[in-house]
């Protein structure tokens, strides 16, 4: 069964505001690895258009040139019910999506990324999440959606590796501690 990860930016106070953190060229090459390390990234309507940015950017400078690489070549799923996919190699994630997601993990391959707020927390409550990790922006923002805001019972968890960059930015990985042992 292929391993199902989650990466998302989040400030010191658990808001996920896309526009709060400052990434820099090293964020922008660790999350291009990241990328590149699944087969496939799962993504809901909201955080998709948010990535579409680099479907068509052009002019960026060329330490960006890498994550917008990563991201356009990556087969992408798109969950959403007002949405259809038109191109970016991506296919939609039709029915119910925390069934969809359990059947791709049966699939064989490296593992599967699943970005936003939304979406994931529908695989957390699941249970399907194999590995979080939490790009923690030294700030604290006042605002906006909460990671994991309405989960339904904790998650445990057990700090698996820690990456600090120059800016002050550390990518916390933390597995679920009951699977911590695997």
């Amino acid at each position: 069964m292929r391993p199902l990860r989650y990466s998302i930016n989040v400030s010191l106070d658990g808001c996920v505001d896309h526009l709060a953190g400052h990434p820099d060229e090293e964020l922008h090459q660790h999350a291009a690895q990241t990328i590149a390390r699944a087969d496939a990234i799962i993504l809901g309507r909201t955080t998709y258009e948010l990535m579409e940015f680099w479907r068509t950017a052009s002019d960026l400078p060329p330490e960006l040139r890498p994550f917008q690489d990563s991201i356009s070549a990556a087969k992408k799923y798109l969950v959403s019910s007002t949405r259809e996919p038109d191109g970016w190699n991506t296919e939609a994630l039709v029915g119910d999506p925390v069934e969809a997601v359990r059947k791709l993990k049966t699939e064989p391959g490296n593992g599967l990324y699943v970005g936003g707020v939304t979406l994931p927390l529908a695989l957390a409550d699941a249970g399907l999440i194999d590995e979080y990790e939490f790009v923690v922006f030294p700030t604290v923002v006042g605002h906006g959606p909460r990671l994991f805001d309405g989960l339904t019972a904790p998650l445990d968890l057990r700090l698996v590796g820690v990456t600090e960059f120059a800016s002050g930015t550390r990518a916390e990985r933390y597995v679920p501690a009951d699977r911590a042992e695997e």
